[in-house]
């Protein structure tokens, strides 16, 4: 099943099914008023939601529409609670050699995870308003999970039974202020932004193969000003998603509507490129010497897109954003 949320000036928008091939879709408020409400009553609407969904793709739906990524929000607008874990290790052990800092403790056994704010997400293609190019302006492509209610101290593999829904996320990054806020102990604020989500949340089944071993097994292609960046492959996270769940429940419960991001796609091969700007800079650094690459200007633009294995458009449909000057 695939859900999208229109933007219709209500905070949380209005909740649309969203065939297949992501060519038609419709909106269902007898059934759920938004995607919020949908995720809060999941066992009881699920039901009524899918058999929506089948008549859509059997051409039998009423009151469907074309669908336009562009007019939607984040699938979620706003979430009780984001969690960014950093799942790919290839991208710390990468920052940590081109730095020469001491590695992370446990960093091969326990999650690395941040709370970022929730309260207001990004359309996939919203502008993104920041208020300096001197910030070190950084995209980072993601995969993420949303969340039913979680029990405090769920195993991994329970916890992989929780998810509801799978998106892709720009966690967007002020390089320039991280250093600092991480020096504090008190983790990231100024230095994450609003963080932007592709057009459309789906169900684990909608990937078949590739939701596999509680990781999407997709490439995440991402363009930088029209032209390649990169393409890492999802499926090398060395923490599945059940492990950062069961991480962030093992003190307290965790709300249904809860996301939780995989961190920064990275991979181990150098031809996969990347999924953000500070890791290519750091590879530069390792490999070259110095760093080459500088970062976001204002009126650029990034555009992120899964795909499958044998090159088809992945289910999420596309982020498509502009820095602005805010």
């Amino acid at each position: 099943m695939k859900l999208a949320t229109l933007a219709d000036g209500r905070l949380d928008g209005s909740l649309l099914v969203v065939s297949q091939d992501l060519q038609r879709a419709v909106p269902v408020p007898a059934i759920a008023a938004s995607l919020h409400d949908a995720v809060q009553r999941w066992d009881e609407v699920q039901p009524s939601l899918a058999e929506v969904y089948d008549a859509l793709n059997a051409g039998r739906a009423a009151g469907a529409r074309v669908f336009d990524g562009a007019a939607c929000t984040a699938p979620l607008p706003r979430a009780p609670q984001w969690l960014d874990g950093s799942a790919f290790l290839n991208h710390g052990r990468l920052m940590e050699q081109a730095f020469n800092t001491p590695p992370i403790p446990d960093f091969d056994t326990v999650p690395v995870m941040y709370q970022g704010a929730s309260d207001d997400f990004l359309g996939p293609q919203a502008d993104v308003p920041l208020p300096s190019e001197a910030d070190g302006i950084d995209f980072e492509g993601e995969f993420g999970v949303v969340t039913g209610p979680v029990p405090m101290g769920v195993s991994p593999e329970a916890a992989l039974r929780c998810v509801r829904l799978v998106v892709q996320i720009n966690d967007w990054s002020l390089r320039a202020l991280g250093p600092h806020e991480m020096k504090t102990g008190f983790g990231f604020l100024q230095a994450k932004p609003s963080t932007a989500f592709a057009p459309v949340a789906v169900t684990p089944d909608e990937l078949g193969e590739a939701w596999r071993d509680g990781r999407v097994q997709l490439k995440l292609h991402v363009q930088w000003n029209g032209e390649r960046f990169g393409e890492p492959h999802g499926g090398e996270m060395n923490f599945h998603f059940g492990q950062l769940i069961a991480h962030a429940a093992r003190t307290r419960r965790l709300t249904a509507g809860t996301i939780i991001g995989s961190g920064t796609v990275s991979n181990v091969a150098r031809g996969a490129g990347s999924a953000c700007i500070a890791e290519r800079r750091v590879i530069e650094k390792i490999d070259q010497g110095e760093m080459r690459t500088g970062f976001m200007k204002f009126g650029d633009r990034v555009r992120m897109q899964a795909r499958f294995a044998d090159g088809r458009d992945g289910p999420f449909g596309v982020i498509d954003q502009r820095v602005v000057r805010g």
